[in-house]
């Protein structure tokens, strides 16, 4: 009852003693229909002197919606382990599912919209 209601750590936390850094990030397409798909790629690189994991994030963040949403919203993860130096891109797929809220009908839909696509790790923030 007394506790704060934030994590306790940031999720994958504590999974590496090494840097990532991510680069590259590509949504295909750019627009999509109600009922469509986009493909969301990012590069991760280890900067580290030592191998790695490293727990990539989607994050979406609806700009414009009927209803009050949350900042963002982690809508995917990817687990990817890295030696020193290698790169690896993270695929994720965006679609309804990851879209949708539910509306003042207390339905759940996509509405027509912009959304702010975010990928990272454990340290992002939505500033």
């Amino acid at each position: 009852m007394d506790e704060k209601s934030t994590p306790l750590f940031a999720f994958g936390h504590g999974l590496s003693y090494t840097r990532f850094e991510y680069s590259g990030l590509k949504v295909s397409p750019s627009a999509i229909g109600v009922g469509d798909t986009a493909v969301v790629e990012v590069t991760v690189t280890n900067k580290g002197a030592v191998a790695g994991v490293e727990v990539a994030q989607l994050y979406v963040r609806d700009v414009v919606s009927s209803v009050t949403t949350p900042e963002i919203g982690l809508k995917g993860f990817g687990r990817v382990e890295l030696r020193p130096g290698e790169s690896k891109v993270v695929r994720f797929v965006v679609g309804p599912s990851q879209l949708a809220l539910w509306n003042r009908e207390m339905k759940r839909v996509v509405e027509p919209g912009e959304f702010k696509i975010m990928v990272g790790g454990g340290r992002m923030r939505s500033d």
